[in-house]
């Protein structure tokens, strides 16, 4: 079954220091199933790999590898998304526009939200959507 990709997520497995059980259950899913993300996702991605890169946590040809990997990947990014459902979505929730499209991804789609993010995770919970277990 598909599943929604947060960054955060992306980040457990791609970071050696930011390693997380979820991060991984992720990883071994993509092997067999597909990821749905909204636009930002890629460039929330290459920032957080940037920083890392920056911050001494990993090398430029680590990051180059960490993104060919991710190419090999079945990640489809979705950019349907309508604004003022966005707006209303981050507004209701009190998330940021980034956060918000992964929520309004979940509710569009049905599919279930992979987040290590606790206030997105709140709101997945609040919303009645479904969190990738």
């Amino acid at each position: 079954m598909t599943f929604i990709l947060d960054a955060s997520v992306t980040a457990a497995w791609l970071l050696p220091d930011e390693k997380h059980p979820l991060g991984e259950k992720c990883r071994l899913r993509l092997i067999s199933e597909a990821a749905l993300v909204p636009a930002i996702w890629w460039f929330e991605v290459r920032n957080l790999l940037i920083v890392a890169e920056r911050r001494g946590r990993m090398t430029s040809e680590t990051t180059r590898t960490a993104l060919e990997i991710l190419a090999r990947h079945s990640i489809s990014e979705d950019t349907d998304v309508e604004d003022q459902q966005l707006l209303d979505v981050a507004r209701r929730h009190s998330l940021t526009i980034y956060d918000a499209a992964y929520l309004e991804l979940a509710q569009r789609t049905g599919f279930p939200l992979a987040t290590l993010d606790r206030r997105l995770a709140s709101a997945v919970q609040a919303a009645g959507l479904r969190a990738f277990e």
